[in-house]
């Protein structure tokens, strides 16, 4: 049953047992005669710290100019019942999950306390089963797609300052141009050079080709003192 669930994350458990405590509610456990078998609740305040970690990574390392302040903001964004109850709901971790004959006759696999909790945990019983690398993989997919607009938003928009300066001067000709791309798809890196007519005036990188055309904006306008 669980091998449906590993194909949905894209990640396969070394230690099965791992992720069957984090599929497992207290009452589950609190229920069952066998007394080795424990709740993830433990694997939930691991997966807790986890999460706040590799999302504050995400956002410090693709928004370089937004304060501490917003990064914190955004960081609780996601991190709140309400997203992990969110993305449990995505990959429909409720039908997986173990629990007790009240929990389960009184709707638990959706409440979204218990979703929430669980997603957190199997965050940690990823990180703990194979380390950083799979569980910074499987929240940043998640990241990916619950950032995209806000990050956008919340970028300065260099690009529109340098065409509106470039524009008091008819007939200059302002283009980007993608120099390079590379690293593996979930950590892209992509350089991005901003023309003036046929002379480079700035180069940029970011973990998309939008963030790399406003740093290279960014740096154009440094030159001209802006």
């Amino acid at each position: 049953m669980t091998e449906a669930l590993e194909k949905t994350i894209g990640y396969t458990f070394r230690n099965k047992r791992m992720l069957e405590n984090a599929l497992t509610h207290s009452s589950f456990a609190n229920e069952s005669r066998d007394k080795s078998i424990g709740s993830n609740e433990r694997l939930e305040f691991l997966g807790d710290a986890v999460l706040g970690l590799l999302t504050a990574e995400y956002l410090y390392s693709r928004l370089a100019s937004v304060p501490e302040g917003e990064l914190t903001k955004l960081r609780a964004t996601m991190v709140c019942e309400k997203s992990l109850h969110g993305f449990a709901l995505q990959i429909g971790l409720g039908e997986y999950l173990r629990l007790g004959r009240g929990e389960e006759n009184t709707k638990g696999r959706e409440r979204p306390s218990i979703l929430a909790d669980a997603f957190e945990a199997l965050v940690a019983a990823i990180y703990v089963d194979g380390g950083l690398e799979p569980a910074c993989r499987f929240v940043g997919g998640f990241a990916d797609s619950f950032f995209s607009a806000k990050i956008e938003y919340l970028v300065d928009d260099y690009k529109t300052a340098l065409q509106e300066i470039i524009q008091k001067n008819p007939g200059e000709r302002l283009e980007y141009a993608l120099v390079s791309e590379s690293g593996p798809d979930h950590d892209k890196l992509f350089v991005v050079e901003v023309h003036l007519n046929s002379n480079v005036i700035g180069e940029g990188r970011g973990k998309s080709k939008k963030e790399a055309e406003q740093m290279a904006a960014k740096e154009a306008l440094k030159l001209m003192g802006q």
